[in-house]
């Protein structure tokens, strides 16, 4: 048995009480234990070793390509192919893209680029044709696997783009070559066909190639999901990767024994390090159900392969879970698996202990920048510890919680997460400016990545995350977090909310105010979102039901549903990996807050003066500003009425009217219309009277 066969079975022996339980001081430090060790290993080094242990048992099953493969049959197929790319030019340190669904294909082509050394560009589905384009050429790839449709994803107009630039002599792109997953194109050759003819390259040719890459290169550029500008390649390693994906399986209790269904792509660390890697450390299963994520393929799979494990982010475990399941489905061995990607709802994870028996599901935190995962559950910490935590700090993790100022904060404060160790990425690919941004060298010589996250730990070192430093929402001065605003509107006990995104919306008076989009639960008898608006608890009572908990000012002062003609969406917008697109949603806000009370034309015309005679605004006008009246008088408590009157005639008050009457004129100042708007914009409580 080599020393790393050795290593690979010490190292997946379940030793939770040695040295992982991690060290608080008074202050937001803490350290992850030592054990388990690290391994140095590469890709392919990583595969050949299970081989040596396990080489017939089945490593991969691809439900809907009915595809099964031994880790004997993967390596057998990604050394073929790497030396079929040596063959068409490949060299390490080279840059190969991917775009594809989750499929063998996809599995094996991961591998093929560690026995040679390149960099493996996973391309997000999601992209757009131009995006897709910036990503190539931005990471310089010499050569593209692509399938041109599968799931809901379609690239034709890419490939057509790419066909046409490799047919040009005078192209001058870094892109070489493009390989066809499943399907051919245009007479460029097929994954199988490359298969074939690196069958024939004598296994010497790859000797030569492996022996020089070395475990702390760059195997994987990563896609972050940026909200704003042009996404950033995080640089992850060999060394990166297989040891966050062990450090993960071993939080899990993972055994060759367990089979895990993994509906998360690919193109993602979640799918490629939390699913993919935790199994081949593990010598475990794996199940790709769908080329991309399908609830019924999910339930489907989980029942036909007895699987163990469950991974997802919260969207797709609220879809399966809200699915009609058959009388006949069971999933008896599931266990475990890992929910991540967004902040989960505490109602969620009770209904995945609940309904799918997942006791020993994991919470997880992490980020593409560090590998991904930072801290995560273990599969016997408590359900409450899952429900309210992340989990502890990996091993051979450091984290610190920090100020504004970048002092370190008391524990129990809440502030920035920071990491250093040995999964961090080595930068972001042509991009040192980025880089520094983010990765800062401390005064002891330690490089702590700066998350963006916000999170506090306990005095056990167990941490939650409280949100996004940008996603603070800041009203009037004080900070509200709205991961504990979502989660106090999904509890309804109406049960008609399955998810909420909270947003900031820009305010005059208290520079945000809260907004809340929220998905409703399909209508009993279809799929559809279009569930009656009268079943639906109204906005008061929703507000309502958050100050029952939390502070008045915590209450959405704007509400807005998921498949209401006024949104524009029936779902919740996503990155490729999951998380919200709260960018998005805060332009639907404004542009919806904007539309109800068509004030924007009409104020500062008002401001421009004191009077404004009746006959001089437009019935439009007219009818938004009753209305406004309306909801300021319905809105605004006692002691906050507006500022703001109608005269009539002599001078009788009148603060509003179903109609409008002829012979009012309008009084205002601008502090008394900048009081008004704030006061309907922010929804205070219903007068009384």
């Amino acid at each position: 048995m080599s020393s790393n066969t050795a290593t690979i079975c010490r190292l997946q022996q379940t030793t939770h009480h040695l040295n992982d339980v991690a060290e608080p001081t008074t202050l937001s430090l803490v350290h992850g234990g030592a054990e388990p060790a690290l391994v140095d290993l590469t890709l392919g080094e990583l595969l050949d070793e299970q081989c040596a242990l396990r080489g017939d048992k089945e490593c991969l099953v691809v439900s809907w390509t009915g595809a099964r493969w031994s880790y004997k049959e993967l390596q057998q197929k990604s050394r073929s192919l790497a030396k079929a790319m040596l063959a068409l030019g490949v060299r390490g340190g080279d840059r190969v893209g991917i775009l594809a669904g989750n499929c063998e294909e996809y599995v094996s082509v991961f591998f093929a680029a560690g026995y040679v050394g390149c960099v493996l560009v996973v391309l997000n589905s999601t992209y757009t044709a131009m995006e897709a384009q910036y990503a190539l050429d931005h990471s310089g790839c010499k050569l593209l696997f692509a399938q041109e449709t599968y799931g809901k994803f379609n690239n034709t107009q890419l490939l057509a783009e790419i066909t046409s630039n490799l047919s040009n002599r005078n192209h001058l792109g870094s892109l070489k070559s493009l390989v066809m997953i499943k399907e051919p194109l245009n007479g460029f050759p097929t994954y199988d066909e490359l298969i074939d003819a690196g069958a024939l390259i004598p296994s010497e040719v790859l000797k030569a190639a492996s022996i020089m890459v070395s475990p702390h290169d760059i195997c994987n550029l990563q896609y972050t999901s940026g909200s704003t500008g042009q996404p950033k390649a995080a640089m992850l390693s060999h060394h990166n990767m297989i040891n966050n994906a062990h450090s993960i399986g071993h939080r899990m209790s993972f055994t060759p024994a367990d089979i895990l269904c993994c509906p998360p792509p690919l193109f993602h660390c979640f799918g490629l390090v939390l699913g993919l890697l935790v199994c081949i450390t593990h010598g475990s299963t794996i199940v790709l159900p769908s080329p991309s994520f399908s609830a019924p393929a999910v339930l489907a799979a989980v029942a036909a392969e007895n699987c163990t494990a469950l991974h997802g982010v919260p969207a797709m475990f609220e879809e399966l879970l809200s699915l009609p399941r058959p009388a006949t489905w069971s999933c008896p061995n599931l266990r475990t698996g890992i929910v991540a990607g967004a902040p989960v709802p505490v109602e969620l994870m009770e209904r995945m202990v609940g309904e799918l028996n997942m006791r020993e599901f994991t919470s997880s935190y992490g980020l593409t920048e560090a590998s991904p995962t930072c801290f995560n559950a273990h599969a016997g910490d408590s359900i409450h510890r899952k429900l309210t935590t992340v989990g502890r700090v990996l091993p051979h993790l450091r984290s610190k919680i920090i100020d504004r100022h970048g002092a370190i904060v008391p524990v129990g404060t809440r502030g920035e997460l920071c990491m250093a160790g040995y999964s961090l990425q080595k930068g972001y690919w042509n991009n040192p400016d980025k880089t520094r941004e983010v990765m800062i060298r401390d005064e002891q010589g330690v490089v702590w990545l700066h998350t963006g996250d916000e999170a506090v730990f306990d005095a056990e070192g167990y941490c939650t995350i409280t949100g996004r430093f940008k996603d603070i929402i800041i009203r009037g001065g004080e900070n509200i977090y709205p991961l504990e605003v979502e989660s106090r509107l999904v509890a309804h006990p109406s049960g008609l909310i399955v998810r909420a995104a909270v947003v900031g919306i820009p305010h005059p008076k208290y520079g945000e105010v809260v907004g809340a989009f929220l998905l409703p639960a399909p209508s009993p008898s279809s799929s559809s979102l279009s569930s009656s608006q009268e079943a639906r608890p109204t906005d008061d009572v929703l507000r309502a039901w958050v100050r029952e908990v939390l502070g008045r000012h915590k209450a959405p002062a704007h509400i807005f549903w998921f498949g209401d003609a006024e949104t524009g969406m029936n779902e919740v917008p996503q990155t490729g990996s999951g998380k919200v697109k709260k960018h998005v949603l805060r332009d639907v806000a404004e542009r919806i807050v904007g539309g109800r009370y068509n004030m924007n034309d009409l104020v500062p015309r008002i401001l421009s003066s004191t009077l404004i005679p009746s006959k001089n605004i437009s019935p439009d006008e007219k009818a938004a500003l009753v209305e406004c009246f309306q909801e300021a008088t319905r809105l605004v408590p006692p002691g906050l009425r507006p500022q703001f009157i109608l005269i009539r005639g002599a001078g009788s008050i009148f603060h509003s009217s179903s109609r409008w009457p002829e012979d009012v004129d309008i009084v205002a100042s601008p502090a008394a219309i900048y009081h008004f708007r704030g006061a309907v914009l922010d929804g205070a409580p219903k007068l009384q009277d």
